[in-house]
């Protein structure tokens, strides 16, 4: 019976521990170590790409230095950790990145199987087809037969199985790891279509040296709602990111901008004040300073901001934004209060 109880003891102590270290290990990690690594994809242009510097911009990698902002204070903190579509959750849950900040279909089969947690929609994608115009081709309908370049290990491989398989068509696969080789076997003509999320197709098409020559067909087959990802069991780290996006989403709702945020800390409006921590105890109960959405506005911008700038329609990509305008505007992008 002692032998029993002191079994039992231990394992309850082994347990706490496992708990307590889940629980208590990103946001300390990332401020002991002073660099916030971020799994991103290879490089897909207007969303995550290096410069010839070797720096990395674009719509994801402004939501991870977003987070840098919140939990260092300084934006340039962060580190890219590159995946491709089969390697982004081993990556994550093997602890190589902090968060992903990745074009990144939230799925019940990730959120549940794969043992990660999501942290509501950044974009609102689907997926489409791209063609070359000489094919004369005008419809997804018409692709009976097309060899379909296709990245492995997403979402987009089970969809276009599933479309042609209901619309009676045949199709021949050419799968690819990465959105660079796609582009590379697009233009060489190995494949006749390339099949992604709308939003990669106009990322690719833009880096084409004739983009005017192809063109997204019409049909928009699939539900691809993007978003950041962390490993499951850190609920302290789970809300920051939450509230990353959310304090973005909520900024433009406000009104609140890079160029007017200091202003706007002397606001009358509640919802501001609190946003920006000038009142209430929201930063503490993060575990973060007062300042951390104020830091994330003034350095990176409010959501509006991060989309314009990286992918909007006076950019290469000349994405407008449809489903991905705030829901005052008649889109998707909406946030809980800060209350």
């Amino acid at each position: 019976m002692r032998l029993k109880s002191t079994l039992i003891a231990s394992a309850a102590v082994i347990a706490m521990g496992v708990v307590s270290g889940a629980q208590a290990g990103t946001l300390e990690d990332v401020q002991s170590r002073g660099t916030l690594r971020c799994v991103v994809s290879t490089g897909i242009a207007g969303f995550a790409q290096p410069d010839a510097n070797g720096v990395w911009g674009g719509f994801d990698i402004d939501f991870c230095r977003a987070t840098a902002a919140a939990v260092l204070g300084d934006a340039s903190k962060i580190e890219a950790v590159t995946s491709t579509g089969k390697t982004r959750f081993t990556k994550l849950n093997a602890g190589e990145g902090d968060v992903l900040w990745r074009n990144t279909t939230i799925t019940f089969s990730r959120d549940v199987g794969v043992k990660l947690r999501f942290h509501g929609v950044n974009y609102y994608d689907g997926q489409g087809f791209m063609v070359n115009k000489s094919l004369g081709i005008s419809s997804a309908k018409e692709l009976d037969g097309a060899s379909v370049c296709i990245q492995t290990g997403t979402t987009t491989e089970l969809n276009l199985a599933d479309y042609f398989s209901s619309n009676g068509m045949k199709y021949e696969p050419v799968t690819i790891e990465t959105n660079d080789e796609a582009r590379q076997n697009y233009e060489a003509n190995r494949c006749d279509v390339y099949t992604t999320d709308a939003s990669g197709l106009a990322s690719t098409r833009s880096a084409l040296p004739n983009p005017d020559a192809h063109m997204v067909l019409p049909e928009i087959i699939s539900k691809e709602p993007l978003g950041p990802a962390t490993r499951h069991g850190d609920d302290q780290w789970s809300d920051i990111i939450t509230w990353v996006l959310n304090a973005t989403i909520t900024a433009e709702e406000l009104g609140v901008t890079s160029a007017n945020v200091d202003q706007q800390k002397s606001s009358n409006n509640p919802e501001v004040r609190r946003l920006l921590g000038v009142d209430g105890s929201q930063g503490s109960e993060l575990g973060l300073s007062n300042d951390w959405a104020y830091q994330i506005i003034k350095q990176i911008g409010n959501y509006g901001e991060i989309f314009e700038r990286n992918i909007g329609v006076n950019t290469p990509l000349g994405i407008a934004r449809g489903l991905n305008a705030l829901w005052t505007d008649g889109g998707l992008i909406y946030s809980p209060p800060f209350r």
